[in-house]
């Protein structure tokens, strides 16, 4: 019987669409199924050009946008492909975390692969679901608490904590009949749950694993600053105490911590915090997950909901339409108020009218080239209006120098890097650094 191996279906020299098989013997594990965001997706998809809800694998496919594997999608996606449906052969499926380059394309697979999740992935998976459309399939979902174990065959996984930039990021000790294979998902350990980080970081240490795959975000050239989350904060805090006008933010809805980095700023100048629609609905449905200070909508003092002008509301939406607010409270209040609005809401503007001068504090990655078409438009908007560009944003991975820090720690004997377009920038780390190809198998009993 063969023993394990490691097969590489995406996130290999990209970002995003990190895709892996662990194979032992008969049995076969799939780690995160997510599209990438490599530019060669925009090369044929992009806007409204998208592939066709009817034959979304065939489309896929078409491009090798998708890995070509037997017993992988159900019949329903393969609708119209050259790849016959067969008998799932993929025993089971792990989600490290609710980001879409790791989750989104779980719909597209078989209905009977188990997916395990973490207990607050579950929870933001079906945020998402209720309030944008998507969906993540009719699995039968095995919802793993921290530190919690399960076997599938002769393969036990272990699902560990970690932090990034959505709560409920999880790394995953996959302990095969060789020993142990780490993958680590996303990670960063400058943010508010870096201890999390750091405990799975000893417990992989512990392990001395055979594996080590490893996320690469930050890897090889990063021009961007190390800013920690309290960094955003002391930021923020200077923002809105040198202004009297609204001040305007935009950063990632799922990221909780920046949230609730943006809400005491907010109360701590005396500000309150005006959130989207479907952010309250985030908070409410996460719930008791929500870390220590973060906003509540209906109990915590300075937080208001934004309702956009619309002609019918989402069930979803409903329960926070009473106490909402629209444009033109905003415009009366500007002074007092810190708004959330991100760039498909910017129109919500031309209604808000804000004074010329309004600082507004992009909390997000920035544009990953000068041509960024959404870049280009939101400077658009932003010079219409007279409004003062910050950047002011913490990243959700570790940095170049952490990661080869980390892999040194670790120790395992060999090491994968993916999730990274530089995969050569670990070679400086101690082991044995293997840069996957696109689709090979590696045996682990030849490392």
């Amino acid at each position: 019987m063969r023993g394990p191996r490691l097969r590489f279906l995406g996130g290999v020299r990209e970002i995003g669409g990190s895709k892996l098989l662990v194979e032992d013997g008969p049995d076969r594990l799939l780690f995160d199924f997510g599209p990438s965001f490599s530019p060669r997706f925009e090369e044929f998809y992009v806007n409204f050009l998208q592939p066709r809800s009817t034959s979304p694998v065939k489309d896929l496919l078409e491009f090798d946008l998708l890995p070509r594997v037997d017993g992988l999608y159900s019949a329903e996606a393969l609708y119209g492909s050259d790849l016959r449906h067969v008998p799932p052969e993929v025993h089971g499926v792990f989600v490290s975390h609710a980001h879409i380059d790791h989750a989104g394309h779980l719909a597209l697979l078989d209905p009977t692969i188990p997916v395990y999740v973490g207990e607050r992935t579950k929870r933001i998976l079906d945020a998402i679901e209720s309030s944008s459309g998507g969906h993540y399939g009719d699995h039968p979902w095995h919802v793993l608490p921290p530190g919690g174990r399960a076997r599938v065959g002769g393969v036990e996984v272990e699902a560990r904590p970690v932090d990034h930039s959505v709560p409920g990021a999880t790394a995953f000790l996959i302990r095969t009949s060789e020993g142990t294979v780490v993958y680590t998902g996303d990670f960063r350990a400058h943010g508010p749950r870096g201890g999390e980080t750091r405990e799975f970081l000893a417990a992989a240490a512990r392990e001395r694993p055979i594996a080590l795959v490893m996320e690469g975000t930050r890897a090889g050239p990063d021009p961007r600053p190390d800013r920690s989350e309290a960094g955003v904060r002391e930021g923020v805090d200077r923002i809105l105490g040198g202004s009297r006008r609204l001040a305007v933010v935009s950063h990632y809805p799922r990221d909780i911590d920046r949230l609730t980095t943006l809400y005491r700023a907010a109360v701590a100048a005396g500000r309150e915090f005006v959130i989207p629609l479907k952010t309250a609905h985030l908070l409410a449905t996460v719930g008791a997950d929500l870390p220590p200070g973060a906003p509540v909508p209906g109990s915590s003092p300075g937080l208001r909901v934004y309702r956009r002008t619309k002609k019918v509301y989402y069930r979803w939406e409903r329960p926070f339409l009473d106490e909402s607010v629209d444009a033109a409270w905003v415009r009366e209040h500007a002074g007092e108020l810190l708004l959330s609005l991100d760039l498909h809401h910017f129109a919500e503007l031309i209604d808000i009218r804000p004074e010329a001068g309004t600082p507004f504090i992009h909390s997000m990655s920035e544009p990953f080239s000068e041509d960024d078409v959404d870049d280009r438009v939101l400077h658009n908007w932003l010079d219409h209006f007279g409004l003062g560009f910050c950047q002011m944003h913490a990243s959700g991975h570790a940095s170049g120098p952490e990661l080869l820090e980390i892999a040194r720690h670790i120790g395992a004997r060999s090491l994968f890097p993916i999730h990274t377009e530089h995969p050569e920038a670990f070679i400086p780390a101690a082991g044995h650094v293997v840069p996957p190809e696109l689709g090979a198998t590696y045996p682990l009993r030849s490392f």
